[in-house]
């Protein structure tokens, strides 16, 4: 299953996605003078916040939420879907919902991201 890989830079906060990462050595993706590091998804809550994606599916739709609070300091900022031949983001805002629908999917890799603690996924099976 290919997964998403997104990069994060330490001194300003910026966040890229890598479409196809570069294998040199001494080189790769930089920001504010540093290479970018890449960000590894979590896969397990272990506080009181929940930031793992879950999902049910009802009919031809795979409904994705995640129980998280939606505040102008601390929110989900996206979720996506990540499946062999397709990638899909729904985008939230402070006081959305955290919750998005994708059509004809029963499997792939859900993956949320919280401005505050990371990226976060899990498989769907």
């Amino acid at each position: 299953m290919r997964e998403l890989t997104l990069k994060k830079c330490n001194h300003c906060g910026a966040v890229v996605k890598v479409l196809n990462d570069c294998k040199c050595d001494d080189c790769g993706i930089k920001c504010c003078g540093d290479n970018m590091i890449k960000i590894e998804a979590n896969s397990t809550d272990a506080s009181f916040e929940k930031h793992v994606p879950n999902y049910e599916i009802n009919g031809d739709k795979l409904i994705a939420s995640v129980n998280h609070v939606m505040d102008e300091d601390h929110y989900i900022e996206w979720i996506s879907l990540v499946t062999n031949d397709k990638e899909e983001t729904i985008y939230f805002k402070p006081g959305d919902e955290a919750k998005a629908t994708f059509e004809n999917t029963k499997e792939g890799i859900l993956y949320a991201y919280c401005n505050k603690h990371g990226l976060w996924k899990k498989e769907i099976k």
